[in-house]
């Protein structure tokens, strides 16, 4: 295993994580508060990564502030 060739693989899938999941939850937070569903507030948010092959799960869980004041 390539130490370098590892670390780009790594960085090119959690850069893809982290672009899409940014898409898809501002997607879903501007329709909610286009039909009225969008709390004030905060919205708890949990991510999940498995990789099947050797065992791992991991989760990470937040806050994404929705309060627009």
């Amino acid at each position: 295993m390539s130490d370098d060739s590892f670390n780009m693989s790594l960085r090119k899938f959690l850069k893809t994580v982290g672009v899409t999941s940014q898409q898809e939850i501002e997607a879903a937070v501007r329709a909610a508060a286009a039909e009225g569903r969008l709390p004030a507030g905060k919205l708890t948010a949990r991510a999940v990564i498995t990789i099947d092959e050797i065992g791992l799960s991991h989760e990470i869980s937040g806050q994404i502030d929705t309060d627009q004041g």
